[in-house]
């Protein structure tokens, strides 16, 4: 068997892949002139005709096992890649920090980790901290992309009264009398606004209310003067929503409140911001979105 060492270099193979092709494709002086080739470097014909068909072949710039790990099957060290990047996330405290992968492959080789499968143990060496980042990185688990938020999605209803957004808040208007029947020994009672926006069309309906807090009675007193038809012709705001979208507070809370609602089919959704400066989305019915 010839010595692949043995073959011509490339400009060689160059020079006389050249020279073959200003000969038609079957001229007999084609084999003359790669015989004397092949004579010339001491190898044989086949060998040089072999030569001259991986010169223009394209080759990979990477192995054929690129991205595959050798030490153990591809399943496997997928799963032990899924459990490290659980381990960060549930490692990880309110300023983004959290286990490093090494931590984390020194942990599952000391300790082990209980997953509903069992207790996964890795044996020591097996799993190194480059393999693992490139795996996270390959199957979008690694800590940017999974801590990535999600895309902001605006929402609006397609129908009238199929959402509304209910909110109550303090009034700016401090100077008022207190009413008659303010109850004595309770302090003075707060004047609020409540509001419902339509999300479909934008209309508002308001109205001031003195009460000592957010309490259910006030906002169901409120929502049925909204439910229902108004003297005012240019105001078509009525009718039941399907949703109505509210903080998390105590009305939302109360059982009576919550009661009424589901005996009218209305269904309630409360939202509560994950930190406390984030803003409310109940806020656009006070105007302030």
């Amino acid at each position: 068997m010839p010595d692949r060492a043995k073959r011509p270099p490339s400009e060689a193979l160059v020079d006389l892949s050249r020279r073959l092709s200003l000969l038609s494709p079957r001229d007999p002086g084609r084999s003359e002139i790669v015989a004397r080739a092949a004579s010339a470097y001491g190898i044989s014909i086949t060998t040089m005709y072999r030569a001259l068909r991986e010169l223009n072949r394209p080759k990979a710039i990477r192995r054929s096992d690129h991205g595959k790990t050798r030490v153990a099957p591809q399943a496997e060290m997928e799963r032990y890649a899924d459990i490290i990047a659980a381990l960060k996330i549930r490692t990880t405290n309110n300023k983004g920090r959290h286990v490093s992968a090494a931590r984390a492959i020194q942990f599952l080789e000391t300790e082990g980790v209980e997953t509903p499968e069992g207790l996964v143990k890795v044996p020591p060496g097996l799993l190194k901290r480059a393999t693992i980042d490139r795996l996270l990185r390959s199957s979008g688990l690694d800590s940017a992309r999974v801590t990535r938020p999600g895309a902001a999605v605006r929402f609006q209803a397609r129908r009238a009264n199929e959402l509304w957004h209910f909110d109550m808040s303090p009034s700016d208007l401090k100077q008022v009398e207190a009413p008659l029947w303010a109850e004595q020994g309770r302090g003075k009672p707060t004047l609020m606004l409540f509001s419902v926006v339509d999300d479909r069309s934008g209309v508002v309906y308001q109205e001031y209310r003195c009460v000592y807090g957010e309490d259910a009675e006030s906002a169901l007193r409120f929502l049925f003067n909204a439910f229902a038809a108004k003297p005012e012709p240019e105001l078509p705001f009525q009718g039941l929503p399907i949703t109505i979208y509210m903080d998390n507070g105590p009305v939302s809370r109360s059982r009576v409140f919550q009661s009424v609602m589901g005996s009218l089919g209305v269904r309630v959704q409360t939202h509560l911001p994950p930190k406390p400066g984030d803003r409310h989305t109940a806020a656009r019915a006070k105007g302030k979105v």
